[in-house]
């Protein structure tokens, strides 16, 4: 069975606040614990008028306190704003706390615009290889090699598995040669998809942590009792990427009917592009989208994700994205 895990940008919905978003948080985390999801990340942004999850591994600490089994982990923690250091003493510290559940995804963007990424690390690096270069430190750290003549305590001999997030050829080419994990973000950015999962299939090199390619793909997935329900509720998600979009981050909004309808071919072309791998629909009709997702790509594990403004309808749609995992059919 491919593996199926959860993407939360814990949304803070219009009219609401972030301690809201928090606990909503933990209860889903709680749904994805019991409905068999292998993980769930939360991801750093900032200056998003929308999102709870800036200080992300707070954030999984919480989430790893609410729930008992399940991994939890950044899908991602952007590098560039922080000291390698930093990451390892933090995450060792989730790693002593929750022992053999902590994940760390780490990307290269920002994920903010360049004036809060220089009020987060105050200078910020032009060469193209410092991002290797940080994550090899950081994994100096957690080996626990001296090499840089500093201990990480916590996060010395530290068991994290550590990821490379992407959503180009460059992360692709980067867990290949390091022999670490590879997640794609083709949940909002699926331009390089097919080309970066063969390049990194194809270079992949064994590495202590990893002795063959692994691949986990983004992918949104509005799922409900009718088609015309997950429709509705896909909205919300649809609103918000069209305003970020087009400059003007938001709160999740609730849902318009028959929101595509009214909207113009210019929002209507950034959500066909934006959105391209998504299922959304009842339950036959999200299982036949993921089946086709998967003889697409062969992805060894989908990592899920969708914004819904009530809380109650993104958990069953937890459920039965669940339950289509279950009973999928391996690809031919």
């Amino acid at each position: 069975m491919t593996g199926y895990s959860l993407l939360d940008l814990v949304p803070i919905v219009e009219g609401g606040d972030a301690t809201t978003a928090l606990a909503n948080a933990a209860s889903l985390a709680r749904a994805a614990e019991q409905h068999g999801y292998t993980r769930y990340w939360v991801a750093e942004h900032h200056g998003m008028p929308g999102i709870a999850s800036a200080a992300t591994s707070v954030v999984i600490g919480h989430i790893a306190g609410a729930t008992q089994s399940i991994r939890v982990g950044a899908g991602g923690i952007m590098l560039p704003n922080h000291a390698p250091l930093v990451i390892a003493e933090q995450f060792g510290t989730l790693a002593a706390l929750y022992p053999g559940r902590i994940d760390l995804g780490l990307g290269r963007a920002p994920g903010s615009d360049q004036k809060v990424a220089r009020a987060l690390r105050r200078t910020l690096a032009t060469d193209p290889n410092q991002f290797p270069r940080d994550v090899m430190e950081l994994q100096s750290y957690f080996a626990d090699t001296g090499e840089t003549g500093i201990r990480a305590v916590p996060g010395g001999g530290a068991a994290v598995p550590i990821w490379i997030l992407g959503s180009s050829l460059f992360g692709a080419q980067l867990a290949a040669a390091l022999g670490l994990p590879y997640a794609f973000a083709s949940h909002f950015a699926p331009a390089a998809l097919d080309q970066a999962i063969a390049i990194y299939r194809r270079d992949f090199r064994p590495s202590a942590q990893l002795d063959k390619p692994h691949v986990m793909l983004g992918f949104n997935v509005f799922a409900a009792d009718t088609d015309e329900e997950a429709v509705y509720l896909a909205s919300s998600q649809q609103q918000a990427f069209v305003a970020i979009r087009t400059g003007q981050a938001i709160r999740l909004p609730p849902p318009v009917q028959g929101y595509r309808e009214q909207l113009g071919a210019q929002g209507n072309a950034i959500l066909d592009q934006v959105l391209e791998c998504s299922a959304i629909g009842s339950r036959d009709t999200v299982a036949r989208q993921i089946e086709a997702f998967l003889e697409r790509t062969r992805a060894d594990e989908l990592m899920l994700t969708s914004a819904m403004f009530d809380p109650q309808a993104r958990e069953r749609s937890v459920t039965i994205a669940a339950e289509v995992m279950q009973n999928l059919k391996e690809p031919a």
